[in-house]
């Protein structure tokens, strides 16, 4: 599956961005990758308040940097994989709850929040329905359609039958031709088909 979405195929340059955004959960995707950063920066970083220098390098930086990086590539599969939104949203949410004692509070609760919020938004987002006929084309084709009833529906074919009726063919809706094959034979009131 392309990055390139097929409802786009058509639309100009300038709203390209708008579809592609519209068919994905777009900001769900961008508020896990922003709580990724915190979870996974600040047990590296370091603080300086002039000469003093804070650092909250933990223990578990190792643990913090996975769970940010995977973070990241959830909210960038939240965007390029739409169709395994709901477990990208799912899993961004337990990286969350895992990066509280995991990662300094889940980035000082920044990322914590982001991630959380981010997987919610993926788990819960449902393509938009397929838009529905203009009310111009609607009324286009139910003129045509009345067109078409008033002046007839063209040749009637007819089926001859054994007994030497006919009965006109109905198409079957789907199919090109009528199944055929079948055929019921009358003797004294007893039906047998075969």
């Amino acid at each position: 599956m392309s990055a390139e979405s097929t409802a786009s195929s058509g639309v100009p340059k300038e709203n390209r961005f708008k579809v592609w955004r519209q068919t994905r959960p777009f900001w769900a995707g961008l508020f896990t990758m922003i709580g990724g950063v915190p979870i996974a920066y600040l047990p590296y970083g370091d603080m300086r308040l002039g000469n003093i220098t804070l650092a909250m390098q933990t223990t578990a930086g190792a643990g913090a940097l996975i769970i940010g990086l995977l973070l990241i590539t959830l909210g960038l599969t939240m965007w390029f994989q739409p169709l395994v939104r709901v477990f990208a949203g799912v899993a961004a949410i337990v990286l969350a709850l895992v990066s509280i004692p995991v990662s300094n509070f889940g980035g000082l609760v920044v990322g914590f929040l982001f991630a959380l919020i981010g997987g919610a938004m993926s788990a819960s987002w449902a393509p938009a329905a397929p838009a529905d006929e203009t009310a111009e084309e609607a009324e286009d084709n139910s003129t045509a359609a009345e067109a078409e009833t008033e002046a007839g529906a063209g040749p009637t074919e007819y089926e001859h039958m054994h007994d030497g009726t006919t009965q006109p063919v109905i198409p079957q809706q789907g199919s090109e031709a009528p199944v055929a094959g079948t055929t019921i034979d009358v003797n004294g009131g007893r039906n047998s088909a075969g």
